[in-house]
């Protein structure tokens, strides 16, 4: 889940994991460009959260406008539509 959503300037990005393993998990603008990577890494089972700034990985705001988190992991990808409002 996503909240709030649209936000200004961050947002809190909460996802469950089934069991230990590898995860990534990133923002990504509508042209599937990447913004800002969340996780890398392995995680352990259970829920997790992290939270998005509205930064992209040079630590500039990005803009307004619409982005997708994506969450690779155990086989399978997930993806979730945010705004960020300005």
């Amino acid at each position: 889940s996503i909240a709030p959503n649209p936000f200004n300037p961050r947002t809190t990005i909460k996802f469950d994991v089934t069991r230990a393993g590898p995860v990534r998990l990133g923002v990504y603008d509508v042209r599937g460009r990447l913004v800002q990577d969340l996780v890398t890494g392995d995680l352990g089972p259970g829920r997790h959260q992290r939270v998005w700034d509205g930064r992209d990985r040079s630590g500039r705001a990005a803009a307004a406008g619409i982005y997708f988190v994506r969450m690779v992991g155990e086989g399978k990808v997930l993806t979730a539509k945010m705004v960020l409002a300005k």
